[in-house]
């Protein structure tokens, strides 16, 4: 895997294709839009996604899906919404067994389907990985040291994908578990949204580290109802993604949430950004499944509650302050009936 494909020139697409260009690779990067594509080709930099970044030299940028998938392995780092489009796009262009790398991380609003299972359809037979876990986009960009999930039921093509684009400082760590690094990568930019809420209305630290904690029982509890492993949450595409996005207004989801508690609403704040959160659009899938599969999820209801349903913020946080007490032992397994004592 000499040559590798970046489909989507955003801030993650465009720092994934700075670090993998230092691991020795060669690197086509695709941005949907022509001008960022030329800028990229002939200054180097992102102005527009990632200001302020130098990137190293040798990296080619397109606006052309044949050129981008004339590679080895080809890396998904679209918007989740879009995954599915831009997949089939690219599926008369790719050489036979070139794998897809999903980098986004979401759920189809659509269909309810995980982003594999999105590419999978798109691309019926090609081999498909995820790559999931905490990365701010500028400190990969900058070669800062970074861990990540690297996800695949193949285990030779893991190990291929690895070593290429692996450095001293991306690291990616083997997991086979393809449906908990998707889950984790999901909900953590649901939880986000709630913890930057909490910071927005000035509810303190205790109360940020209460709904980490709780967040991280919910997203537990819909991987292992989906067929993921609770272990895959307790690392890097889980906790640690939880972690990083719910502590930092670097994050986009907390920033949006920390502006939602402040007052301002949903629409301005999107008016106001280039950039997604994806936590925006996977809450109201992400709670449709939690009814489907009878899993408790009551902080991804609330965040749907604001964002979709037009409830009020301190209604939603009532709710949540008034649900009954129950055994912590309870909140990382499947729901269950409350103790009649």
């Amino acid at each position: 895997m000499e040559h590798i494909g970046i489909i989507g020139a955003g801030a993650w697409g465009t720092a994934l294709a700075a670090t993998i260009r230092r691991a020795g690779r060669r690197v086509t990067l695709w941005a949907r839009e022509p001008d960022v594509a030329e800028t990229l080709a002939r200054e180097g930099h992102n102005p527009w996604y990632l200001p302020g970044v130098t990137l190293p030299d040798g990296i080619a940028a397109t606006s052309d899906p044949a050129t981008a998938a004339a590679a080895d392995a080809l890396l998904l780092v679209v918007p989740a919404q879009h995954l599915r489009g831009v997949a089939e796009r690219l599926a008369p262009h790719r050489r036979e067994g070139v794998p897809l790398v999903v980098c986004a991380k979401g759920i189809e609003q659509a269909t309810g389907a995980l982003m594999s299972e999105a590419v999978a359809a798109a691309v019926p037979g090609a081999p498909v990985a995820v790559l999931s876990g905490p990365t701010f986009a500028g400190e990969v960009a900058a070669g800062l040291p970074t861990a990540v999930t690297l996800a695949c039921a193949d285990a030779a093509l893991e190990d291929d994908l690895v070593h290429a684009v692996g450095t001293r400082t991306f690291r990616p760590y083997f997991s086979d578990d393809v449906i908990g690094a998707q889950v984790g990568g999901a909900v953590k930019n649901v939880m986000a949204i709630a913890c930057g809420i909490v910071h927005g209305r000035r509810l303190g630290e205790n109360a940020r580290a209460a709904l980490i904690t709780r967040g991280l029982a919910e997203l537990t509890r819909l991987a292992t109802a989906l067929g993921g492993r609770p272990q895959t949450l307790m690392g890097l595409s889980g906790l640690g993604d939880l972690t990083l996005t719910c502590n930092a207004m670097q994050s986009r989801n907390f920033s949006l949430g920390a502006a939602l508690g402040e007052g301002q609403t949903l629409a301005a704040v999107l008016g106001e950004r280039c950039s997604v959160a994806e936590g925006v659009y996977s809450a109201g899938p992400v709670t449709a499944m939690g009814e489907r599969l009878g899993v408790e999820l009551p902080v991804c209801q609330a965040v749907d509650g604001v964002l979709n349903h037009d409830k009020s913020i301190d209604r939603v946080i009532q709710d949540l302050l008034a649900r009954p007490f129950r055994a912590e032992a309870a909140m990382t397994a499947p729901a269950r009936e409350p103790d009649s004592r």
